[in-house]
């Protein structure tokens, strides 16, 4: 089937012209199916009705949210109409909320921008009360487009369902006001449920007219962390790091880390501890310092030589330096995201330790962390074996000139 030749080519999207139920009606005994009706042939997508493995939704399936309903939803082509069923049927005295996300095309590969809603009930009025928020990526300190929303109106466990939008935001309108339990999930196999091993945030928000919140998605672990390996940085600095994201509320400290000469087990003083973060700034810092005072130095010994008064003191420069580094870092993305991800602490799975000593060359050591807690709350004790390397040598230095052979005497 082909449109026939001539004619201007049709580069419009499809558009919906009707949807029964109409959006905002009342239908006490709703039987069939739900029918989006658009003005031409839509592009069945070849991925009608069925899911591929783990209930991943594919084709027009994967446009249509259908909530709140438990259980799968039946979607159908038929040419210019979706039908949509859910298996449970329809519920007396609910209220049904029927998206159409973007994305539906035409025969001619035009692509649908704009989506729509349509709220309808099976009983009772339609509601006006909102719920509206942002997702972000609490580890990645990134944003989460396209997260699942679901919301269930306590103590039901039912839930609506939404998908946050490429801004991160998202929005269910029409809603009847009470607590809901929120989730934000980061859907990894479309399926618009919470499995294993994905990231996801939840909080209680009671709805009122209207609500906000933010979700921070992250891999909710239920072992505690463990200590990969210790590393060496320097003679007296050593890195730790663990098999997840450490939570930031949850400091480790020199009363938490502890070190260990090996065999023995004699106790080494630890002086300080920080995140791999934090010391990074450190070592930023001290570099920065020491260029400072090494330039202060040169322009002192230059005017010398010329018999000119130095220009300020090395301190002051070098304090001048950091306030002007310090003060521009304040200053950076005052943007509404980026002011978000300020509220929490970035976690880190990499923190740094220095021991009151120097560490032995090729010794062992003993580093034992004390409730090491995870995002999710759940905390361990850590062990890991730190061995120091063993310097290496400079090569011995040889003597290749030759013997020069004796002149003779004439």
């Amino acid at each position: 089937m082909t449109p026939p030749p001539g004619g201007p080519p049709d580069s419009t999207p499809p558009h919906v012209v009707v949807v029964q139920p109409e959006s905002g009606a009342v239908v006490a005994d709703l039987k069939g199916d739900a029918v989006i009706r658009f003005d031409e042939l839509i592009d069945e997508m070849g991925g009608l009705p069925g899911s591929k493995g783990g209930g991943t939704l594919t084709g027009l399936q994967s446009k249509i949210v259908l909530s709140p309903v438990s259980g799968p939803v039946a979607v159908s082509w038929h040419r210019t109409s979706i039908r949509i069923q859910a298996r449970e049927g329809w519920k007396p005295g609910r209220v049904y909320r029927l998206q159409i996300l973007p994305g539906i095309t035409d025969l001619r590969h035009n692509v649908m921008k704009q989506g729509a809603t349509v709220i309808f009930s099976t009983g009772p009025a339609l509601p006006h009360a909102t719920l509206s928020g942002t997702v972000l990526q609490w580890v990645e300190q990134h944003t989460l487009p396209q997260a699942v929303i679901r919301a269930a109106l306590l103590p039901d466990t039912v839930a609506y369902v939404t998908l946050a939008d490429s801004a991160i935001a998202f929005t269910l309108s029409g809603i009847p006001p009470g607590r809901y339990r929120v989730y934000a999930i980061q859907d990894q196999n479309t399926n618009r449920l919470l499995d294993p091993r994905e990231a996801f945030d939840s909080t209680t928000v009671t709805v009122d007219s209207s609500s906000s919140t933010v979700l921070w998605t992250f891999v909710h672990d239920t072992i505690g962390p463990r200590l990969h390996d210790a590393t060496v940085v320097d003679s007296v600095t050593f890195r730790m790091s663990f098999s997840s994201q450490l939570d930031p509320y949850h400091v480790l400290d020199t009363t938490r880390v502890r070190l260990f000469a090996l065999p023995d087990t004699t106790p080494v003083p630890v002086r300080s501890v920080w995140t791999g973060t934090q010391f990074d700034s450190i070592q930023a810092r001290e570099r920065t310092i020491a260029d400072s005072l090494r330039r202060a130095k040169d322009t002192t010994a230059h005017a010398a030589l010329k018999g000119e008064a130095a220009p300020g003191s090395p301190g002051a420069g070098a304090r001048r330096a950091i306030a002007n580094q310090d003060t521009g870092a304040a200053r950076v993305d005052t943007a509404r995201i980026g002011a978000l991800l300020r509220q929490r602490p970035v976690p880190t799975d990499r923190w740094v330790a220095r021991a009151a000593t120097a560490l032995a060359p090729g010794g062992k050591y003993l580093v034992r962390v004390r409730g090491a807690t995870n995002l999710n709350g759940v905390a361990a004790d850590a062990q890991a074996v730190l061995t120091v390397p063993v310097p290496k040598e400079p090569p011995a230095h040889r003597d290749t000139t030759r013997a020069l052979p004796p002149r003779k005497s004439r």
